[in-house]
């Protein structure tokens, strides 16, 4: 969701690429709460970290719980930021409450991650 966001409300300015500690699928609820966004990542992919070994990157940051042990660490070069959000995908429930986690995450990525992209990083890069 993280990259969707950046791309739809900053991709003028930026280039963002997400990735994990391995590649799996970019979630269906995922796919379905940016849509009611106008924003399609229907067609985006799950990528493991190591697809991006040996590029260097301005910023890296990654959005894993805190407690996350499966958080990828970067090694290569970039300025790092930790902004954790909760994992919807460990959200329970009925399939409408699951749903509203998802939702729920979206927009605090959109709120925290875009603010702190903003501040930190397009108003000093030039």
């Amino acid at each position: 969701m993280a990259e969707g966001l950046a791309r739809h409300y900053l991709g003028e300015y930026l280039d963002a690429e997400s990735a994990g500690t391995i590649a799996t699928f970019v979630h269906p609820n995922a796919i379905k709460v940016l849509a009611e966004l106008g924003i399609d990542i229907s067609k985006h992919r799950s990528k493991d970290v190591s697809e991006f070994y040996g590029q260097k990157f301005d910023l890296v940051v990654t959005v894993c719980d805190e407690g996350d042990e499966r958080c990828p660490v970067w090694l290569g070069k970039g300025n790092k930021a930790h902004i954790p959000f909760y994992d919807p995908v460990k959200a329970t429930g009925t399939e409408e409450e699951i749903l509203q986690a998802f939702r729920n995450v979206r927009d605090d990525i959109r709120e925290r991650l875009l603010s702190y992209l903003k501040e930190n990083y397009l108003t000093h890069s030039s």
